[in-house]
């Protein structure tokens, strides 16, 4: 089984306003909504759980196919962080989830993932214990101790920016996770990050730049774009 654990949890504050980034209309339908399409329309992904406030469900649940309830696995709350968020969504997903299927970690706030990327990632799991997407660095990297003067110069080849969706072995990785309760997993930044700290086998596979995740104005405002250009040639 394949189990997609959407992330929609996110305040968002960094826009500004007071709806979350993955709740905001872009051309027509919430953010969520893109990614929500694109897992229930892939036929390699067999379940789907949403971590989402109680507040925004009723929207979501609106942005669902007719014929959801075959995947349909309901809804998490969120946590005090992101990893938090999507530990609630393995202990959810653990009620029906066995030790060799795969959990895929996504955002609702990347509307871009492609079909390919989709597929991409979960059968790079195989002979593995995860798959992430990521992307070379194109700039040169630095190091600094304090955030004012530059400390290091880092080797850029050696450098890559994690995507999502990230995909793990669901029972590796929910012992990977386990382990750093209750105090250590609020310190994590990235979902792969429990699966290295346990030293688990993850594989990296090519992200895509097109699939960026809509954390500031500016990245709204690319998306907003992409949707209207998309549209116009429609």
């Amino acid at each position: 089984m394949n189990i997609a654990v959407i992330l929609a949890g996110g305040t968002g504050t960094r826009l500004g306003g007071d709806i979350p980034k993955q709740y905001l209309n872009v051309a027509g339908q919430p953010v969520i909504r893109y990614c929500l399409e694109l897992c229930f329309g892939c036929e390699e992904i067999d379940a789907v759980q949403v971590v989402a406030d109680m507040g925004w469900r009723d929207l979501i649940s609106s942005c669902l196919p007719p014929d959801h309830r075959q995947k349909w696995k309901g809804f998490s709350e969120p946590g005090e962080t992101r990893q938090l968020s999507v530990w609630n969504g393995l202990t959810e997903a653990a009620r029906y989830a066995k030790e060799n299927d795969v959990v895929l970690i996504h955002d609702a706030a990347r509307p871009m993932l492609s079909m390919g990327l989709l597929q991409r990632c979960l059968r790079s799991v195989q002979g593995h214990d995860g798959a992430i997407p990521v992307l070379p660095m194109k700039d040169t990297v630095y190091y600094s101790e304090d955030g004012k003067k530059v400390s290091q110069l880092l080797k850029r080849s050696s450098i890559y920016a994690g995507q999502a969706p990230e995909a793990f072995r669901f029972g590796k990785y929910y012992e990977a996770n386990l382990r750093l309760l209750p105090d250590k997993i609020k310190d994590i930044n990235g979902s792969t990050e429990p699966a290295v700290m346990a030293g688990l086998d993850i594989v990296m596979i090519n992200g895509e730049e097109s699939n960026f995740k809509i954390t500031t104005k500016e990245d709204l405002q690319r998306f907003q774009r992409i949707m209207a250009e998309t549209n116009t040639l429609i």
